[in-house]
């Protein structure tokens, strides 16, 4: 279906500012280089600001507005968020038949809240509860006595093992694994015998986690994602870990057993941390970075092992010198040969 508006109600609905003729419509969202008169774009990158100026879109998202004259403008404060918006206003996700799919297996004394949707061969067993308006793809697995909120939504093949609760407007993309055992094993006469992870995994309210991503399950007690968090694809996160709210963990991240992020912390591409650490509020590991030691709240850290980002950026200046030292000190060498 086709969503075709005005900029007058288009403004309106993004809560943004019309300079330009409200009368014209726009149906679509495509990029600067693209859009066409009946598309939205956007500017949020001062890197654009040339494609913007020759783009041919019907309505271009600012927030200068000077920086494209001559064009249907919607100006707000965070351009980026207007998109995410008008992407779900344009583009709306398909929503499946609500009720339960004949394939299904859920267990008579699971708990199914109002409009509750379960998908083909989804597998739902004895003390889950799930929240009005919750979206459970085909192929979902959700263990004993698993609880999801209202209004989340699980792709196909998302596994909760049993306990494990999920809170409200969470989204885990395919192949998210919630509550499998951590890695804990003791190790006697090298033989590597399992300890036991009798522990859950709560995911707290607005979280989303990317597709492949794994949350283990505490050995004792929980590991906890807090409120807001978002977790790309391919992230590990081990037992008994917590992070705390509003913290992205982007593609690959790995963090191990114990280890315990403030809130609002950014662990880029590929970084990860050692096990019983603290990491601070809002601190950022930088792509590839190893934290083995604590971090105080706000540091910007990066490199192996992760370092103040200018004691890194010091160092790699030095390393690129050390060829030129070691001739110079080759000459002083040979001059000291010759006077000797």
């Amino acid at each position: 279906m086709t969503v075709e508006l005005d900029l007058a109600e288009l403004a309106a609905r993004l809560g943004a500012e019309l300079a330009g003729d409200a009368a014209v419509k726009v149906s679509g969202v495509r990029p600067l280089d693209e859009a066409g008169p009946s598309d939205l774009s956007f500017l949020h990158n001062s890197k654009y600001v040339a494609e913007a100026r020759w783009s041919k879109a019907g309505a271009i998202l600012v927030a200068d507005p000077n920086l494209a004259p001559g064009h249907n403008l919607l100006v707000m404060a965070h351009p980026y968020l207007g998109l995410a918006r008008a992407l779900e206003i344009f583009y709306p996700e398909p929503e499946p038949t609500q009720g339960i799919h004949p394939t299904a297996a859920v267990h008579p004394e699971a708990r199914l809240g109002e409009g509750v949707s379960v998908g083909a061969q989804a597998v739902i067993e004895a003390g889950c509860s799930i929240g009005a308006g919750t979206i459970v793809g085909p192929g979902v697995v959700l263990g004993r006595d698993v609880t999801v909120g209202e209004g989340c939504r699980l792709h196909p093949r998302v596994v909760v093992r049993h306990g494990c609760r999920i809170g409200n407007r969470c989204i885990l993309q395919p192949g998210v694994v919630i509550g499998g055992d951590g890695f804990g094993f003791a190790t006697v006469d090298g033989v590597h015998h399992k300890v036991p992870q009798v522990g859950i995994v709560v995911i707290e309210d607005d979280v989303e986690i990317g597709a492949n991503s794994c949350i283990d399950r505490a050995t004792l007690g929980e590991t906890r994602i807090g409120r807001g968090t978002k977790i790309d694809n391919l992230v590990q996160v081990a037992h008994n870990v917590q992070v705390g709210e509003g913290s992205l963990l982007v593609a690959q991240v790995g963090i191990s057993g114990s280890t315990s992020l403030g809130h609002h912390v950014i662990m880029a591409g590929q970084s990860g941390a050692a096990g019983h650490l603290t990491i601070g509020d809002q601190v950022i590991v930088g792509a590839k970075s190893a934290v083995i030691k604590d971090v105080a709240p706000g540091q910007f850290v990066t490199g192996y092992p992760a370092q103040p980002h200018r004691d890194w950026l010091k160092m790699n200046v030095r390393l690129r010198q050390l060829e030129k030292l070691e001739k110079k000190v080759a000459r002083l060498e040979a001059m000291l040969d010759e006077q000797g």
